[in-house]
């Protein structure tokens, strides 16, 4: 996370009890570009971009940058999650923040992979950047990340439209790290 500064990149792998949460390797690019290409992915986020133009223009290897997670099961890459500093963003609330997104591959939807992986990545980030808050967009129409959202402790900030929909913007609190102590 070169805005993230002073956070060392690539962080040793993040396990759970069923994922891995690494960096990019080439044999991902297959499901990068599935991911990519998905109508179901992209309901909300302006939809899919066209198989043949992602074959073309994704390099053999997926691009290594710093808050980028591949997100793996059992050695195979089923989502991204991505904590980037937030510093072109429309919305003064989050302009600066770190930000977290996520992608799922559609078979991988309903098992509480997301969940799993995004807590994962925030107490990584916890760990890393003690006392800074996150923030996340979706929109409201977007059920599932709503819901998901809440669970991982996001509190609406704002409503707003963009891109012809009503978003969501939420945070979530710095977890410090007496209180860490204190929850573990």
């Amino acid at each position: 996370m070169s805005d993230l500064e002073p956070v060392a990149w690539p962080p040793e792998p993040i396990r759970t009890e069923r994922l891995v949460l690494r960096e990019p390797e080439a044999r991902d690019r297959a499901a990068f570009i599935e991911l990519l290409a998905s109508p179901e992915v992209h309901t909300y986020l302006g939809g899919p971009r066209p198989r043949d133009e992602l074959e073309r223009e994704l390099p053999g290897a997926p691009e290594r940058w710093p808050g980028s997670f591949v997100v793996d099961l059992d050695g195979a890459m089923i989502g991204q999650i991505l904590l980037r500093r937030a510093t072109g963003h429309r919305r003064p609330a989050a302009a600066g923040k770190a930000d977290l997104g996520y992608l799922f591959l559609p078979r991988a939807w309903g098992f509480g992979y997301a969940a799993e992986a995004c807590a994962a990545a925030l107490d990584w980030f916890d760990g890393v950047l003690p006392g800074e808050p996150v923030v996340l967009t979706t929109q409201t129409a977007n059920v599932g990340s709503m819901r998901l959202a809440a669970k991982l402790g996001f509190t609406e900030v704002e409503r707003f439209q963009a891109w012809d929909a009503e978003q969501w913007l939420g945070r979530r609190s710095p977890v410090t790290p007496s209180a860490q102590v204190l929850a573990g």
